[in-house]
């Protein structure tokens, strides 16, 4: 599971008829440093599954790869990145 930023949202106007409906985000994941100093994340974008309504600007936890398509077993779907959680405080131990 990684940390990322969301910066905006995706809109299809064509996708496999298994994730009609589905919401997307532009996210970009954050570094450790990237928590620490709270600088901007400075990485390529990523898009990710998102049905928990997150807004540009929070951070969430999100998982990639197969553990991506796990929460639709057994009819798994084909995504890359899934929003697992919203994360409203992060703390780092020094």
């Amino acid at each position: 599971m990684r940390i990322g930023k969301v910066i905006g949202q995706l809109t299809l106007s064509r996708c496999h008829e298994s994730i009609k409906g589905f919401r997307w985000k532009m996210v970009v994941p954050m570094t450790e440093n990237d928590l620490r100093t709270e600088n901007e994340p400075n990485a390529e974008e990523l898009i990710v599954y998102d049905h928990l309504s997150v807004g540009e600007g929070q951070r969430i936890a999100f998982s990639e790869g197969a553990e991506a398509s796990a929460p639709f077993f057994p009819n798994p779907k084909p995504i890359d990145a899934y929003n697992a959680a919203i994360l409203d405080q992060i703390e780092l131990p020094i």
